[in-house]
């Protein structure tokens, strides 16, 4: 698959050349071997042919570009290969050459190859979010007790610990490793039926046949053949678009933080990362920036391949080939959102000074809603709610600390000042005591993270 320099812009290597042109022919050649050797093991074709087929089986003895432009007028990618096939494996054996593709159809060779360059995808897919998820997991661990403001509707709300927030971006990463290893295990099944799907050549011997060929690749045995039944399939990819959206979340707050007003986050920089050609002093968070124009592109891919579902009949019109076209998009993009965020987070800068600068530059706003509900219980909820919405304003005014103000109010009013602890109302504006809720909770999620999901995340994980 020929992809745009802008394309690679938002994608690895390693994931291009999973969907190269080349890859995917390969794994239709390796469909067809497996097929006669299948075949062949069950006395429906001689094992000279199987020998003969499976030597000819290789893609570098083929003109691509060819086979490709010939895909497109016969109608599928695969017409054009059988015939070469055919014509490679007379040139040797004319005998074996009558036994190439026997009682298979176009689509199981080509859904069989997307099966096999996938099944190459998810592993990359899994690799990428194993090392992603560790490296964050660490810095959840260590930044536990670093208070950084929680921002709501994109304006402050409280000060929450930024170890929570990233245990909100980890959690989500564990569940799409396991989801996409347990949708993997249900769609990444061998497709063969023949031309309607019953496997009418074969005849008797089509199970064994499908149980030999599905050994030989590592396949599941599908139930039956799942040329329009595309359920599990679509499943799959859409596991991947979820997969791509918590990238994309990530990294709109990364870039947020990242921010020069803001300046809590930055990514790594150095050897021309990053730069402006015409402002020296930026420093772009280039890895949100590809991670976030790769999401951008999902939403559309999974729509698209959700629209092909409605197929026609015994073989799909149209809409099979469309979904073929979208499917390589979505793992281009996921992997490149995980390859730039992995980039990221390995040398991310943590400044824990201006995160605390950030909270202290409110004046103590952020601490409003602790500081009603201590004040409820001696003159209500209403009123402490009225109270501090007051008080709050003339902080705005002022610029005096909201904290000193309250302090000053509960001294001049008696029955505040009889039943409110001076000292208890100060700690209310401790950001370190603010967090204490952040930090259980995502102590609490990292353990059930490892309860649910012990595979993808334990104790001893390490970046």
């Amino acid at each position: 698959m020929a992809i745009s320099m802008f394309d690679r812009f938002l994608t690895t290597p390693e994931m291009a050349a999973v969907f190269d042109d080349a890859a995917v022919m390969q794994a239709m050649f390796r469909f067809e071997e497996a097929l006669a050797s299948a075949q062949a093991e069950e006395g429906l074709i001689p094992a000279g042919a199987a020998r003969a087929i499976a030597g000819a089986c290789k893609v570098q003895l083929y003109d691509i570009g060819a086979i490709v432009d010939a895909g497109r007028r016969a109608g599928s990618l695969a017409i054009p290969l059988v015939k070469e096939l055919t014509k490679t494996v007379a040139l040797y054996d004319a005998d074996a050459a009558t036994h190439v593709h026997w009682g298979s159809t176009s689509q199981d060779v080509i859904d069989t190859a997307m099966v096999i360059v996938t099944r190459e995808a998810l592993a990359l897919l899994d690799d990428r979010l194993r090392q992603l998820s560790a490296i964050m997991l660490s810095l959840t661990q260590q930044h536990m007790d670093t208070p950084v403001l929680a921002r709501t509707l994109m304006q402050p709300a409280q000060v929450t610990s930024f170890g929570f927030k990233l245990a909100g971006w980890l959690a989500p990463l564990v569940r799409s490793r396991a989801r996409l290893r347990e949708a993997a295990a249900r769609a990444l099944q061998l497709q063969l039926g023949g031309a309607v799907g019953t496997l009418a050549v074969m005849d008797q011997a089509g199970p064994a046949v499908v149980r030999r060929t599905a050994g030989s690749l590592g396949l599941k045995v599908a139930d039956m053949a799942w040329h329009t039944q595309r359920d599990e399939w679509v499943r799959l990819g859409l596991e991947v678009a979820v997969l791509t959206g918590s990238l994309g979340k990530i990294a709109t707050d990364l870039s947020l933080m990242a921010q020069g007003e803001i300046g809590e986050l930055a990514e790594p920089s150095g050897a021309g990362r990053g730069g402006s050609s015409a402002m020296p002093h930026k420093r772009n968070p280039v890895s949100a920036m590809i991670a976030l124009a790769a999401f951008e592109r999902t939403p559309q891919r999974a729509a698209a391949i959700l629209a092909c579902m409605g197929q026609q009949h015994e073989r799909g019109l149209g809409n099979w080939q469309a979904e073929l076209a979208e499917w390589p998009a979505l793992f281009l993009s996921a992997d490149g959102a995980l390859a730039a965020l992995q980039e990221a987070f390995a040398g991310l800068t943590v400044d824990a000074k201006r995160m605390r600068a950030n909270i202290d530059s409110l004046n103590g706003l952020v601490f409003a809603e602790a500081a009603s509900i201590a004040l409820a219980s001696a003159i209500g909820r209403p009123a402490a709610h009225a109270l501090l919405e007051q008080l709050s304003g003339r902080v705005v005014d002022s610029g005096r600390p909201l904290g000193e103000l309250l302090a000053e109010h509960v001294k001049n009013e008696k029955k505040l000042r009889d039943c409110i602890d001076s000292a208890a109302l100060a700690a209310l504006f401790d950001p370190i005591r603010a967090l204490a809720s952040a930090k259980r909770c995502a102590l609490e999620q990292l353990s059930a993270l490892r309860t649910d999901y012990p595979t993808f995340l334990s104790k001893n994980d390490n970046p």
